[in-house]
């Protein structure tokens, strides 16, 4: 315990002989926010939630971002990574997963977590890491609000085009035991607010300033008039008294109602769409449905031909053994039926996104070629596109389920990818599987060969959402195709790897699971459609 009150009083460890390992580093410190007070409730039932959250959150995130766990405090931790951007990401992860463990419980037993983010140079031994660069991040976990992530400028400068986060300025802060103030940001995961918010303060403040601008404008415009006599003189004129006013004019009869024109029949009824044959459902690609509703004003074939609607490819469905032995998530091999749908032949691109994202369905707007698969996005990113595609086009549009996902990826095969048990050249995307170099950016769709079911990707390029919960293993999950999912589960599963990963990544029965609500650089997804 020691160690911790040192770290906490900014005093650092004893002088040692020789050079001390230093290093520039981005440390986490993070800290249960009222913990004495949840002990005194439950000193048991708290200890032994803490220590389900280190070990089955806080640790496994840090791993997962490439960070070092430096050591637990009882109430809190600290944490080294290399990379600002993962330290911040990281951070976030921790404190929207807590939201999700803490909604079941009433709020006098929620664990939150205060956390702080800073980038300074420190002194690095086997068990503990020292130095001003970690007093920072105490301090600014020291002032964060529970459930929130606050971070030093030098991480925000590091971080500020890198993530897809808002932050909101907090000034200067004089903390303890450092001499110059600290530049303090707080870190929001979800911008939309903050920015609608701003925008609302903006547009008031404008409203405010141009109406201060036409009174004085009109004033002068008055008293320019006055001075040159053309204004008139509105207070001269007599008024005859109440008492001598003119009585009204006899009220006279009021003229026969007029019949009301008749309106032309509206002309704006749908005209009812055949129902497609069951041969034509099978057909590559999917006929197209009735066109969606235009704005005022614009035909609806012009606004259905604005939309980038995802290509599809028809698959007729059918049983497979879904899983492998490969990894204790993959097991058991079972036996799946999968009944006929179609499937996004490509991901979905960055213009295929951002024209949701034009019409404000989005959450953003995707940077990048308009014909790279669109990534960073989240679960629920992917979920609100294919409610805005599905509402514009009438189409069921959806994520697959997990069991779909697969299916369509192995094109048919039993084997360890879709073309065999062997990595080939031109196959995938990924890190270890061809030429390509790993780029900001995962090449263009369709870049690479199809898998025999004429689908592009299907195992490199982006991870891509499904819509099933994330399980350890498949003891449990149906059978018959669909998604596997609860109410307001906190993770969900990805499959198919990315440009990022190695070819292990890139199998068909590969899987892993991300945070729901947590956008990741590599993640993307494609959509799936009911017959």
């Amino acid at each position: 315990m020691a160690q911790i009150r040192d770290i906490k009083s900014g005093r650092v460890g004893e002088p040692q002989r020789g050079p001390m390992p230093r290093r520039l580093a981005a440390i986490v410190a993070g800290d249960i926010s009222g913990y004495s007070r949840l002990m005194q409730i439950d000193e048991e039932g708290t200890h032994t939630r803490v220590k389900r959250i280190e070990r089955d959150l806080i640790e496994p995130s840090i791993v997962e971002h490439h960070g070092r766990l430096v050591k637990t405090t009882g109430d809190g931790f600290i944490a080294i990574f290399d990379s600002p951007v993962e330290a911040v990401r990281c951070s976030i992860v921790i404190q929207q997963n807590l939201v999700g463990r803490n909604a079941a419980l009433p709020k006098h037993h929620w664990i939150e977590y205060r956390i702080g983010v800073n980038l300074g140079d420190v002194i690095i031994e086997t068990d503990d890491v020292y130095g001003d660069g970690v007093n920072i991040a105490t301090r600014l976990e020291g002032i964060a609000h529970p459930g929130e992530v606050y971070i030093s400028g030098g991480i925000y400068e590091q971080i500020k085009h890198k993530l897809v986060c808002g932050y909101e300025s907090l000034g200067d802060r004089h903390v303890k035991n450092i001499t110059d103030p600290v530049r303090v940001y707080r870190v929001l995961s979800d911008p939309a607010a903050f920015l609608q918010n701003r925008k609302r303060r903006e547009g008031i403040l404008i409203f405010l300033l141009s109406l201060a601008v036409l009174m004085i404008a009109g004033g002068g415009l008055w008293y320019m008039l006055l001075q040159t006599g053309k204004l008139p003189n509105l207070v001269s004129a007599p008024v005859s008294p109440p008492e001598v006013q003119k009585a009204p004019a006899a009220k006279q009869p009021a003229p026969p109602a007029q019949p009301a024109p008749k309106l032309a029949p509206t002309q704006q009824q749908a005209t009812p769409q055949p129902e497609p044959s069951p041969a034509s459902k099978q057909a590559a690609p999917l006929p197209p449905s009735a066109s969606p509703a235009a704005p005022a004003g614009q035909p609806a074939t012009q606004a259905a031909a604005s939309i980038p609607e995802p290509e599809m490819v028809a698959l007729r469905g059918g049983s497979f053994a879904m899983g492998s032995n490969e990894d204790a998530s993959e097991k058991p091999v079972r036996q799946v039926t999968v009944k006929p749908f179609a499937m996004g032949k490509f991901p979905v691109s960055v213009r295929e996104w951002n024209a949701c994202a034009a019409a404000k369905a989005c959450g953003f707007t995707a940077s990048g070629k308009d014909d790279a698969p669109v990534a960073n996005v989240s679960w629920s990113d992917a979920k609100q596109y294919v409610a805005w595609l599905a509402e514009t086009t009438r189409k069921p549009y959806r994520l697959p389920s997990e069991a779909e996902w697969e299916y369509a990826a192995r094109g048919g095969t039993q084997t360890k990818f879709w073309w065999g048990d062997q990595l080939q050249p031109g196959m995938a995307n990924c890190k270890n599987c061809s030429d390509i170099p790993a780029i900001d950016q995962p090449v263009k769709v369709g870049s690479l060969k199809p898998n025999p079911f004429g689908l592009f990707d299907m195992g490199g390029g982006v991870d891509q959402w499904v819509e099933d919960c994330w399980h350890r293993n498949y003891q449990g999950a149906p059978a018959d195709g669909s998604a596997w999912v609860e109410n307001a589960c906190p993770s969900h599963v990805i499959r198919s790897g990315s440009w990022r990963k190695d070819s292990d990544y890139a199998r068909t029965s590969s899987r892993g699971s991300y945070d729901t609500n947590v956008r990741y650089p590599t993640h993307g997804f494609r959509v799936a459609l009911s017959p």
